[in-house]
């Protein structure tokens, strides 16, 4: 019989690092870091950060409590209807509900595997592909709070539009060697996201009354909370070291002025920067005070949500690499288009 009074072995120090949250960790590693150059500048991070998240609060709580809400419903559900009839209108429904759906980048992978297994159009599938990881219901509002409602709705039109554009170039060049055989002949459909099945059949508004719908409301709540809150400190303590050290005449001669280049350059950047889609609103908010251009602060973010880590893993996970190439030239022609537009109107 093992004796239970003796101490468990530590585990090694590597293993211990591994098990730790990474980005709770950046975190960590950059106060430290900072700590050690220039102390006198931490508690200013430390406090800009803090005053930014409590800016930002009331958007988080109803980002999670609305993904929670969607996610106890089962409304995710209705996004099957994007599938349902003609060709032309799976793709004008995918796009909006790619756009609207709370599905996050790693969450739609089984989705879209069982889709393309029982043979749904990949234009309509194309166009999901496009439109999901550009926008959600949480990153409208944390958008909306940082960057404004009007650039939120525009990001969201954005998302939609690229969507629709995607899948109609697809279905245009269906029969193209391009398009042709899509799927990998074992294509991983495992996620990174704890993915788990949404509920079947038609949603049910009063979740509360079930137990299982109220503990996937509270998971939903409780993950999606802390996800945000980790990305945001990372992102806003980010942005305090780049408004305190990055010279904004540096940022308005690269990424500001007029005309396609700092747009073009924004997309061009925005794929190698990009962290995550809630972390970049932060970074945004931060160049465009350094004079970064609407117009290039608009193609930054749609470059880096089309081709940012998650999503990028789901498509080249399901399908052959010359369709993973169509969907990142698809969505780099998107965030120019979207750049040029917003340029226009801001």
């Amino acid at each position: 019989m093992a004796d239970s009074t003796l101490p468990s072995p530590r585990r090694p120090l590597a293993a211990r690092l591994k098990s730790l949250d990474r980005v709770v960790l950046a975190v960590a590693v950059i106060l430290a870091v900072l700590a050690l150059v220039d102390p006198a500048e931490v508690w200013p991070a430390v406090t800009f950060t803090a005053g930014a998240m409590a800016h930002t609060a009331p958007f988080i709580l109803f980002a999670v409590l609305a993904i929670g809400y969607l996610k106890a419903t089962g409304a995710e559900s209705l996004i099957a209807k994007a599938f349902e009839g003609r060709e032309t209108q799976m793709i004008f429904m995918a796009a909006a509900l790619g756009g609207l759906s709370p599905f996050c980048s790693c969450e739609i992978i089984p989705f879209i595997a069982a889709l393309l297994a029982v043979g749904a159009p990949l234009s309509a599938v194309m166009a999901l592909w496009l439109s999901s990881p550009l926008m959600d219901p949480a990153m409208f509002a944390i958008t909306a709070g940082a960057l404004g409602i009007e650039f939120a709705a525009a990001k969201a039109v954005a998302a939609i539009g690229i969507g629709v554009m995607g899948g109609f170039v697809t279905k245009a060049f269906a029969h193209s060697p391009v398009f042709a055989d899509p799927l990998r002949e074992k294509p991983q459909v495992g996620g990174c996201c704890g993915v788990k099945k949404p509920f079947q059949g038609a949603p049910v508004w009063k979740f509360w009354t079930d137990s299982e719908r109220r503990a996937t409301f509270q998971d939903a709540v409780l993950s999606n909370g802390a996800f945000l809150l980790k990305w945001l400190m990372l992102a806003y303590l980010i942005e305090a070291l780049m408004l305190r050290y990055v010279p904004s005449e540096w940022i308005a001669q690269v990424l500001g002025g007029d005309g396609a280049g700092p747009i073009i350059l924004g997309a061009l950047v925005g794929a190698p920067a990009y962290l995550n889609g809630y972390a970049a609103v932060a970074l945004v908010d931060g160049l465009l005070e350094q004079g970064m251009a609407p117009g290039a602060a608009m193609s930054f973010v749609i470059a880096g949500g089309v081709s940012c880590i998650p999503a990028a893993v789901a498509v080249w996970a399901l399908v052959k690499p010359r369709i993973f190439g169509a969907y990142i030239a698809l969505g780099f022609v998107g965030a120019l288009l979207a750049g040029f537009g917003w340029a226009a109107l801001a």
